[in-house]
């Protein structure tokens, strides 16, 4: 009985009210959740970065896509618009020269009227008979005739040919224009072609960066728990160890109650070298614990830097 209430007197002073395997699996537990909460933070942290830097990146390549269409655009209608100036001062130069050569027409043929009624004039002057001015004034009405029928022929033929050569070119004009939007039309398919194509190799590169990503992330935690099984059983052979001690005592005890008071002193005696024995377990066991802080310091440093 002075035995027991000694050791339990010891005990009390030793631990205090709490167990040394309560407290070191309380401190297991608060490590575990403050490393799992800082890797949870950084991994959010990383993972925004990197959906910001996606979103940049594909809001820059549609930009650029926009601005180059849009360049396309204007440059093809400066084009439109030069082709259609050149076009309308070809038309009204033209028409100036077909104005020019009328007129030229026109005096001529003034000048012609002129002389040849200056000649019937002096003709009907030089003779009087009525009829041979009436010949006369009857061939010179069918030679002007004539005449104006030959010059209303020949401007019919200049407008056809201007018309056919007008109708030549607007046709090669718009085969221009169809070939220029077909080669339009295929630059830009081409670009969204190889824009998908980037797009996919990015969307692969991502997907396997994420599986390694978490390739790495499953060995660390099964390495973590490998770690941490290991020294929990090592723990619990100590644990075991020092059962089966505690048992021993507890024997011990019981039988020193049976024995005569002159065998106490030595059974006490006996009893201290036990107790002498446990601090050294104790002491070898705080060893052990402050062995495997250090490991885990060491691993979480290297984790760490990994990350």
């Amino acid at each position: 009985y002075l035995v027991r209430k000694f050791f339990y007197l010891w005990a009390k002073i030793t631990f205090g009210q709490v167990l040394p395997s309560k407290a070191r699996c309380f401190y297991d537990q608060k490590i575990l959740q403050k490393t799992f909460g800082e890797w949870k933070e950084q991994w959010t942290v990383c993972r925004e970065k990197l959906s910001l830097r996606a979103d940049n990146h594909y809001r820059h390549l549609l930009l650029n896509l926009i601005f180059k269409a849009w360049r396309a655009h204007v440059c093809q209608q400066q084009g439109k618009r030069n082709k259609y100036y050149i076009a309308e001062s070809h038309a009204k130069k033209q028409t100036l020269l077909r104005t020019w050569q009328r007129w030229l027409v026109y005096v001529d043929v003034q000048r012609t009227k002129h002389g040849m009624q200056s000649v019937a004039l002096a003709f009907r002057e030089r003779s009087c008979l009525r009829l041979s001015w009436a010949v006369w004034r009857r061939q010179h009405f069918q030679k002007c005739f004539g005449h104006k029928m030959n010059i209303l022929a020949l401007q019919h033929w200049a407008q056809s040919l201007q018309f056919r050569a007008w109708l030549q070119w607007r046709e090669l004009y718009l085969d221009t224009q169809d070939e220029k939007q077909k080669d339009t039309r295929a630059v830009t398919h081409h670009q969204h072609w190889e824009l998908r194509r980037c797009v996919g190799a990015w969307l692969g590169y991502l997907n396997l960066h994420r599986v390694k990503k978490r390739q790495n992330e499953l060995a660390q935690e099964f390495h973590r728990s490998r770690t941490l099984w290991r020294f929990f059983s090592d723990w619990q052979l100590s644990w075991e160890c020092r059962r089966r001690v505690h048992v021993h005592q507890r024997d011990l005890e019981k039988q020193a109650a049976r024995i005569a008071l002159w065998r106490v002193f030595a059974h006490w005696k006996h009893y201290v070298v036990l107790c002498v024995e446990e601090a050294q377990q104790c002491e070898l066991a705080e060893k052990h614990y402050k062995c495997h802080l250090l490991v885990l310091q060491k691993y979480w440093n290297c984790w760490k830097s990994r990350l």
